[in-house]
């Protein structure tokens, strides 16, 4: 893979001898989950049976839509739930979570975070905008996390006795200096809650997370599962959408509230789309264990070069995002500029620092995706912020994260060791 890269595209010499030494490193891993992941998609789709008039969909309403009716009907297969909800009018995981968030605390309630702080966006939802969830009641606290990364489970418990109706766990690092959990920890974390309080729900954001190990963190006991259709599941074909998958009182809840009570998840048109949806949840396994592959050799060649990365070549992965701490804001930027040029749309432009809502600070974004916002293709973002960490997420081929990667690698040379023009007389 890395010769046929550096055959065609020209990079310094250290870019080079490190990507050769990284391409040794991770050429031969296995992964055999990846296959586990895989049978359970085929399972779910020979169970389900879809004839080719399934994939029809509807305009309008959307009432008696067969392709959504199949396509939620996958992701409970997959997930192991009673009931899915997965629509393209959440235009993104962000807005699926905080829709599952409200509809699901009562007014007055108390909604914890189990796994700290979320990610900007999301924490500016829950608390910080005008017109914020706790504008309306309700009462929120965070639980950091443990010295070892995990959740702190004796000081959630202690936090659970004084009351709650929700907890929530972000699965992914999000823009933080944090590893990902696996859905085991996900587990631990629903039985610690309902030991204290077997009334509240847990809700897991699952962004970045699915389809990467052979379970879901519905299958270890939690009660529902958000999260967006144009990362993991959309195979990089989804337009759009978002979903939650979970006990069905809970998926109602949330239908009621997004659309009106009464109404629940009876209508809602794929317009079109559906076979997308269904056809990206397909090749979604491959999608992703290629995607998985590639940040593995992204790991080890920023490893090669010096910086810190995180999870290591080699680890156990939980979700598609590959942190890199490149210490420097310019060494951000750096790095942003040179993916842009592997991106297949957008590649001939140069990514510059600026504000983005829900953000304290700037951000900085390489992106060039069929689908805008699609993270399942390759991207990195990074907020502009201490430890200058940039996280590079997805790939629809484990070649083009390579490319990506060689590209960053060579503008960071470039970064380091600038050409200092030569002074005439």
């Amino acid at each position: 893979m890395i010769e046929a890269i550096l055959e065609r595209f020209t990079v310094a010499h250290e870019v080079a001898a490190a990507a050769r030494r990284a391409a040794t490193r991770t050429g031969a891993i296995e992964r055999p989950v990846a296959s586990r992941v895989k049978a359970a998609v085929l399972q779910a789709f020979v169970d389900e049976g879809i004839v080719e008039s399934d994939l029809a969909g509807t305009l309008g309403y959307g009432y008696d839509d067969e392709a959504r009716a199949r396509y939620e009907s996958l992701l409970c297969r997959l997930f192991g739930t009673e009931r899915a909800l997965a629509r393209l009018s959440f235009v993104s995981g962000t807005h699926a979570i905080v829709t599952a968030l409200a509809a699901c605390v009562p007014r007055d309630g108390t909604l914890v975070s189990a796994t700290g702080r979320p990610y900007d966006t999301l924490r500016n939802a829950i608390a910080d905008a005008p017109g914020a969830l706790v504008t309306r009641g309700m009462t929120y606290d965070e639980v950091a996390l443990g010295a070892d990364g995990g959740a702190d489970l004796a000081t959630l418990a202690e936090r659970c006795a004084r009351g709650v109706d929700v907890v929530f766990v972000q699965r992914s690092r999000g823009y933080a200096a944090r590893r990902s959990l696996g859905v085991a920890e996900c587990g631990a974390i629903a039985r610690a809650v309902k030991a204290i309080a077997p009334q509240a729900l847990v809700l897991v954001d699952n962004c970045y997370g699915e389809l990467v190990e052979a379970s879901e963190p519905t299958h270890h006991g939690v009660d529902a599962v958000m999260g967006s259709l144009i990362k993991n599941l959309g195979g990089g074909l989804a337009p759009g959408g978002g979903y939650i998958a979970g006990d069905a009182a809970v998926v109602e809840r949330v239908a009621d509230y997004h659309y009106a009570p009464g109404l629940g998840a009876a209508l809602g048109s794929t317009l079109g789309f559906g076979r997308a949806l269904v056809q990206g949840l397909f090749y979604a396994p491959l999608v992703v264990a290629e995607a998985l592959a590639g940040l593995d050799f992204a790991a080890a060649l920023f490893e090669e070069l010096g910086y810190a990365v995180d999870p290591l070549p080699g680890a156990a992965r939980s979700d598609i995002v590959q942190a890199i701490r490149l210490g420097e804001p310019a060494k951000v930027v750096a790095f942003a500029r040179g993916l842009q040029r592997a991106m297949p749309v957008n590649g001939c432009f140069s990514p510059e620092p600026g504000p983005v809502p829900g953000y304290r600070e700037p951000v900085v974004m390489s992106g060039g995706a069929f689908v805008s916002g699609a993270t399942i293709e390759l991207s990195c973002d990074a907020p502009l912020r201490e430890p200058y960490e940039v996280y590079l997420q997805g790939g629809t081929m484990r070649e083009h994260v390579a490319l990506g990667a060689v590209l960053a690698a060579e503008a960071l040379v470039k970064e380091s060791n600038p050409i200092v023009p030569q002074k005439t007389t």
